[in-house]
């Protein structure tokens, strides 16, 4: 049997084309699996590490937000740190200046020391002259309307004459007459009114005036004016009248009114002496109680450090609205100013009124 002869050229074009087709379309199928499979390993860590940023990002929102809080609470205190630091600096040029204060008025030159040596000698001697002709002992009172009671058995001045018919009291009531040294005046003016009112030096002002009017006489007219930067009568209801004495019971009130004044703010003699000449008459009889040379004048200083000559010339300023009447010095002296008594006892001898320099513990 004849065997039939197998010839691999025998396969049509078509044949070729097909299985050519077939191969390119495996290839792409086998490439697009592992493609796919590529591809969603690919997604996965994607999806992996977007949400590991995820969870990063929220804590450092949560980080984020702690800090915010953080810097408000810090910006918080940092305000309330400057406010104390604001009121300490305060507090310290507050306390500089005083220290200055202190310094520049507790020094004095040396040709203000001779000639306060010198003012003490003649204020020695005209004191002598004056308790030579006006010391007598209190046993006899005459015809006072009022008493006074001191303390142990001192004599007192009965015959210091408050002629006139018509007396002017002018009292320094400004802040330095808390204390007899600057120190004590910075104490007593961080206190209370209350306390203000019990200082020693205060209470022996207001125990001087009232010593003073015991010898005023029935029929005469009086006013008591307090002054520091402005001056006002002190008497309720009088509205700057001239009081007539008639019992002592209108004197007597007018000291309770007195005893209920504050020491306060700065001194402006000026200011005390222009209010003389708007009583309608005017006085022919002053009494003047101050510790020193004034701070100011018409106007407050720019200043708040007065020198020594600055306050010498608010003095001489206020000379010139005295009109001409007798005026009777008290001086309670405060340390550091050393021209004051020379001042006051020219003033005295000027009008021909008096000078006292009274004792820590008269009347």
């Amino acid at each position: 049997m004849a065997r039939r002869q197998f010839n691999v050229f025998n396969l049509s074009f078509l044949d070729v084309i097909s299985c050519g087709f077939g191969a390119v379309i495996l290839f792409f199928m086998i490439i697009n699996t592992q493609s796919k499979t590529r591809s969603e390993q690919a997604n996965v860590e994607l999806q992996a590490e977007s949400q590991l940023l995820e969870e990063r990002i929220f804590d450092e929102q949560k980080k984020l937000v702690v800090l915010k809080n953080t810097i408000d609470q810090m910006d918080s205190e940092n305000a309330i740190i400057q406010g104390s630091v604001s009121d300490l600096a305060k507090k310290i040029e507050d306390l500089l200046r005083e220290i200055e204060f202190l310094e520049n008025n507790s020094v004095a030159s040396v040709s203000d020391i001779n000639q306060l040596q010198s003012d003490v000698k003649q204020l020695e001697e005209a004191n002598k002259r004056m308790m030579s002709q006006m010391e007598r002992a209190s046993s006899n009172p005459g015809d006072a309307l009022r008493s006074f009671d001191g303390d142990g058995e001192r004599q007192y001045l009965t015959e210091l004459k408050l002629g006139g018919d018509h007396v002017l009291f002018l009292v320094d009531a400004s802040t330095s007459m808390l204390g007899r040294t600057y120190v004590n005046v910075i104490r007593y003016r961080n206190m209370s009114d209350q306390m203000k009112v019990k200082a020693p030096k205060w209470r022996q002002v207001v125990s001087s005036v009232d010593w003073l009017t015991t010898r005023l006489k029935t029929g005469t007219k009086f006013q008591i004016y307090a002054f520091n930067e402005d001056a006002q009568t002190i008497i309720s209801g009088s509205d700057g009248d001239w009081i007539e004495v008639t019992d002592g019971n209108e004197v007597d009130a007018a000291i309770q009114d007195l005893k209920s004044v504050v020491p306060d703010k700065g001194t402006s003699l000026v200011n005390a002496f222009s209010q003389i000449n708007q009583l309608s008459p005017r006085p022919d009889n002053i009494f003047l109680i101050t510790d020193g040379l004034p701070t100011q004048g018409k106007r407050n200083p720019i200043r708040e450090m007065i020198r020594p000559e600055q306050r010498l010339s608010f003095f001489e300023q206020a000379l010139r609205e005295l009109p001409p009447v007798p005026v009777n010095v008290l001086l309670f002296p405060i340390d550091g100013d050393p021209s004051a008594s020379a001042a006051y006892w020219g003033l005295a001898q000027r009008t021909r009124g008096s000078f006292m320099a009274p004792a820590s513990d008269w009347p």
